[in-house]
């Protein structure tokens, strides 16, 4: 039926405290994989994932492919990649070249130029750029300028004194590194982060950046030298690939590039050399020694997400063609692993819950009929995508070094740093996905105004053929609505349908939706799923909108789906109560603590466990299933449940 009862703990009461209720014997008795920060539904579906794209590799390889196919790119990565005799044997030779560059500087004034040849080599710079669609203009690509350049995940990290010890660890850990392989001294390490530090004090926060107004300014080229005196972007631009092509860019923290301009001009080059050698090991580590892969994983591991040991080297190396060519795997995955009937009847669901969320739409009372009328021209021109696409990205012009893992690596990256810049100027591609159909994951892209479900994440718990229609409609029904509720969640609902940055709300009823988002807010902001470490409310927003609205939207398309007969009973459990067993079954998660405080600082996903309890104590659906009353564990007055969409 799409339920495992042997993972129940009936010593709990479901009003009590359902997670526990569902999967109690499951978080006591389950442990954390020593290569794993965590252990949810998803890892189990991304291990079987990359045991089924282990054994495609590995058939291709037998076939010895020639070098310019897809399968011959896919062969040549990984069995580099396996080849640690050979990255033993070269060592750092492979890119000492770019250690020289970095050495050969004679002024500042050359940075601009080499960040722009560094970011074609896939190493991040401190203004990085990337391409887009235009927020405001989605017919249009654009070069978009964002802060970056730290070594650790967030500025938090380096200015709050709760994370102290892992700023120590950290420079300690620059240190050894830049010892280990000989580019540099602990006197090097203090530099880098004392540099990294003050990049960090302009960095704008997370929940700054969620802003898609705040972050949208763009600049004509002539426009630059006022906002960052002395930067040299024409050495910039030409390094990047885009000189002569562009007109405009957008640069979305517009304070932190004139921080990182005063930072050129103030700090000496010799304290820049040592953080671009650091940035260029940083971006190489993981295709070096297994011994020196070790030493980063001490740190970024252990430190950081409370990992004991690394994941298998063959498991990296899947991760690599994935990265480097995952549509041309993705395309073996689904000729083997995704039948056809799984996409008709996901199109079929999709279509169900559109159809319930148009219901959802016309049944809100704080919503004026003009918004609406905007709302329901929004979700008519939703684009759903479903499995792979409908067009493969054409890997032919990429030519890869057989037995050379790091020049392959370097090649692959300088085509995908030009095929990405190769967009701008031309027009928009809708065929594009962001993610390879064996990626057990979902989004919404508010500029395609779309809702993209790969191959992968249809299966179980998510989706499964056999279950009765409660348990698929609570678990990927859930998932849906989810997504399709973040084209109306706080970032979302500032889009149009055509993708543009657009105000379509009235004042009343922007009011009256930013009245419930502050309530969510409050209320997520209360859970601390680490001592001392509660949630930010801000930051988790937008995914507890659509947590909220998409399980409200899966639950009417579940009740419009019964026809209006009654659900059968099976194990004692009616439809609707599989329906909320079978939601709570796909957030089944087992998380280090060093992990739960990495994500809250930085993701804006609730933890699992909470992204269970912040959306079914909204829900009054589930409070009549089972009956959950004042004094039980799971009660929430219904004044103060949030109901949006």
């Amino acid at each position: 039926m799409g339920i495992n009862l042997q993972w129940q703990d009936t010593s709990v009461r479901p009003q009590d405290d359902f997670y526990r209720h569902w999967l109690g014997q499951w978080l006591t008795s389950f442990e954390i994989p020593e290569d794993k920060a965590e252990f949810a539904s998803f890892t189990d579906l991304h291990d079987t994932s990359q045991d089924q794209l282990r054994s495609i590799i590995k058939d291709l390889s037998a076939q010895e492919p020639e070098p310019d196919t897809n399968a011959g790119r896919i062969a040549v990565l990984f069995n580099a990649f396996m080849d640690t005799d050979e990255i033993q044997r070269v060592g750092l030779e492979p890119i000492a070249d770019l250690f020289a560059a970095v050495d050969a500087l004679d002024s500042v004034d050359e940075l601009p130029g080499l960040l722009g040849r560094l970011e074609r080599e896939g190493v991040g710079s401190p203004l990085g750029g990337a391409v887009h669609q235009d927020n405001r203009d989605s017919t249009r690509y654009v070069l978009d300028m964002w802060q970056s350049g730290l070594g650790m995940p967030d500025r938090d990290y380096y200015l709050e004194e709760s994370f102290a010890a892992t700023r120590s660890a950290y420079t300690d850990h620059v240190a050894a590194m830049l010892e280990r392989v000989g580019v540099g001294t602990s006197a090097d390490a203090q530099r880098i982060v004392a540099l990294e530090t003050r990049l960090a004090r302009s960095h704008w926060t997370t929940v700054a950046n969620r802003d898609p107004v705040k972050t949208y300014n763009q600049y004509e080229l002539d426009e630059l030298s006022d906002l960052t005196p002395g930067y040299d972007w024409s050495a910039y631009l030409e390094a990047v690939g885009v000189a002569g092509r562009i007109e405009t860019l957008n640069i979305a923290q517009p304070d932190y590039a004139q921080a990182f301009t005063a930072a050129l001009a103030e700090v000496d080059l010799e304290d820049w050399k040592p953080y671009l050698r650091w940035r260029v090991l940083s971006s190489f580590t993981g295709l070096l020694s297994e011994q020196t892969v070790q030493a980063s994983f001490e740190f970024y591991g252990k430190v950081l997400r409370g990992v004991p040991q690394m994941r298998p080297r063959w498991k990296r190396g899947v991760d690599l063609v994935e990265g480097m060519v995952g549509e041309a795997l993705g395309q073996e995955y689904v000729a083997r692993h995704f039948p056809a009937e799984n996409k008709a009847r996901m199109v079929e669901l999709v279509d169900n819950l559109l159809k319930a969320f148009e219901q959802s739409i016309d049944g809100l009372e704080w919503m004026t009929p003009a918004t609406k009328q905007q709302a329901h021209a929004k979700l008519e021109r939703f684009t759903p995508k479903i499995g792979y696409p409908d067009v493969w990205k054409d890997y032919s012009t990429m030519v890869l070094a057989p037995g050379q893992l790091i020049a392959s690596v370097r090649s692959a990256r300088a085509w995908h740093h030009d095929y990405e810049v190769g967009k701008l100027g031309g027009p928009v591609d809708r065929n594009e996905w962001h993610m390879n159909p064996q990626t057990v994951n979902a989004y919404y892209n508010p500029e395609m105004n779309e809702i993209v479900f790969p191959a992968a994440i249809l299966q179980p718990p998510f989706f499964t053929m056999s279950a009765d229609d409660a348990v698929n409609y609570g678990a990927i029904g859930a998932v849906i609505g989810h997504e399709i509720s973040h084209g109306f969640d706080d970032q979302g609902s500032q889009f149009d349908g055509e993708g543009n940055l657009r105000n379509w709300w009235s004042d009343s009823d922007h009011e009256a939706f930013s009245d419930r988002t502050r309530a969510l807010i409050e209320q997520y902001a209360a859970y601390e799923p680490v001592a001392g470490h509660t949630l930010n409310g801000e930051l988790t927003l937008g995914e507890n909108i659509a947590d909220v609205s998409g399980l409200a939207v899966a639950y009417r398309a579940y009740l419009l789906s019964l026809g209006g007969e009654p659900a059968p009973v099976i194990d004692g459990l009616t439809g609707e109560q599989r329906f909320f067993v079978g939601f709570t079954h796909v957030w089944r998660a087992k998380t280090r603590p060093e992990e739960t405080v990495r994500r809250i600082t930085i993701d804006p996903h609730s933890p699992p466990e909470f992204r269970v309890f912040g959306t079914l104590l909204n829900t009054d659906a589930f409070f009549e299933a089972f009956d959950v009353q004042p004094g039980d564990g799971m009660w929430r007055d219904p004044a103060d449940r949030v109901r949006i969409w």
